[in-house]
């Protein structure tokens, strides 16, 4: 298991209170719904498509590369919601020094055909975006990162977790921990549930393989056994299988006393695989590339007490109606969904911070003071655009504290600390916040 440095503080929610609970462990910290005292007072939701003739002389030329389609396209509605009401935020407070921001949108895809993603990061390099904001996926982007890297695009990730990525390189940032936080966090959750011997139903991607093997050493570092698809067992079954009769048999016949899927769309054949197999669904975990609504997928009661993980501080009330209403404002749909919307709303808020200090919005000019703008050196804390940029603007250092509750960003260009949310579903399978662990990240 990958150590914090300090003790592990759950906060949990009890009726109208709040108890504390200290335990040892691989984090430290804790919130409930997120760490900033409040969240800023948003424009309205805006138009806000590049034009075509748009450069970084006259604009804070924002790209995303998010999962429009694919097996991770539940999480672009949230991220796109981020981006998009932190553009609206940006432009509301004067934009970057009078140049207003705006958006070039492209489709990550997933990692079951990264010639998508191939095709987007050259768009976004096309256009000499100042950011590119995703990808969601770690497979994803450990396909881009290099050529971005090579054009001298910054890219920021808020779902990332892969520890592949940790420290991967000066023109890659994250605002998702290392997945060495969310294992702990997991492997914490399940064996103190009193579960002793685990099997694993993982797909064999980047993400799936890292965030099993941070959990399987937690859980045996708790005195726990891994029985079935754990490290070096050869288990794991290709992204975008569709029948997992087999893998699920495989397991129940190891008799485990919990079962962690961690996969993406591949979960909406799994867990009917196991409830006709007649196991016992409120001892199965999801992480955060699952952890989703599937009020439309199962019948009501299926997913009843299975709990989730989602790296992040769930978003505060305020926050969380600024998504909503930006989201129907400019989709004309509803938001159901809110992982990893407040880490793409901090990039993007980060990213215009970064080019007001560098008096750039060219991305290798903005580059060199995101580290800064975070918080890194210190300075004057400040939770939203408006109230930063005129610190920024008068030369002061500051710490952008944000909505995902964040520490500043280290040498490795990722958080120094962060959130790792823990819900449990409801009988019509849309889950709920139930407490917060804030892990360090160590290495």
């Amino acid at each position: 298991m990958i150590k914090s440095k300090s003790a592990l503080r759950t906060s949990v929610l009890a009726g109208a209170g709040i108890i504390a609970i200290m335990l040892s462990g691989c984090a430290s910290g804790g919130s409930t719904t997120s760490s900033t005292s409040s969240a800023p007072a948003s424009a309205a939701a805006t138009s806000a498509d590049c034009a075509s003739d748009a450069t970084t002389s006259s604009n804070l030329v924002v790209g995303t590369i998010l999962p429009v389609t694919g097996t991770l396209a539940y999480l672009n509605p949230p991220e796109q919601a981020g981006v998009g009401l932190a553009v609206s935020d940006i432009n509301a407070a004067g934009g970057v020094d009078g140049k207003p921001a705006c958006v070039v949108a492209t489709d990550s895809g997933d990692s079951t055909d990264l010639s998508v993603s191939t095709a987007s990061a050259q768009k976004l390099i096309a256009a000499k975006v100042s950011v590119a904001i995703g990808a969601a996926s770690s497979s994803v982007s450990l396909n881009v990162v290099d050529a971005f890297a090579s054009a001298q695009i910054t890219q920021i990730s808020g779902a990332n977790t892969s520890a592949k990525l940790s420290g991967y390189g000066p023109y890659y940032f994250r605002l998702a921990p290392p997945d060495s936080v969310q294992g702990s966090a997991l492997g914490s959750l399940i064996t103190g549930d009193g579960n002793s011997n685990v099997a694993f139903l993982v797909f064999n991607d980047s993400y799936g393989t890292g965030l099993r093997d941070f959990t399987q050493a937690s859980i045996e570092a708790s005195g726990g056994t891994v029985v079935y698809g754990g490290k070096g067992s050869g288990q794991e079954f290709p992204p975008g299988q569709t029948t997992f009769s087999a893998e699920v048999t495989a397991a129940l016949a190891s008799k485990p006393d919990a079962i962690v899927i961690l996969a993406f769309d591949e979960t909406k054949s799994i867990i009917p695989e196991l409830v006709a197999q007649g196991w016992t669904m409120p001892k199965t975990y999801l992480s955060d590339g699952n952890t989703s609504d599937y009020s439309k997928d199962f019948q009501s009661g299926t997913l009843t007490d299975v709990q989730g993980t989602i790296p992040g501080a769930t978003p505060n009330d305020e926050f969380r109606t600024q998504l909503v209403d930006w989201y129907k404002g400019a989709e004309g749909a509803d938001l159901k969904d809110f992982a990893y919307g407040p880490e793409s709303y901090d990039a993007t808020i980060l990213t215009a911070l970064a080019a007001l200090k560098a008096k750039s919005n060219v991305s290798a000019d903005l580059n060199k003071e995101l580290l800064a703008v975070s918080g890194k050196n210190g300075g004057e804390k400040c939770d939203s655009y408006a109230a930063c940029a005129p610190l920024v603007s008068a030369g002061k250092e500051i710490q952008y504290t944000g909505q995902a509750g964040t520490g500043p960003l280290n040498d490795k260009n990722e958080p120094s600390s962060a959130f790792i949310g823990i819900y449990k579903f409801n009988a019509d399978n849309t889950y709920t916040f139930q407490s917060a662990i804030e892990g360090q990240t160590s290495y």
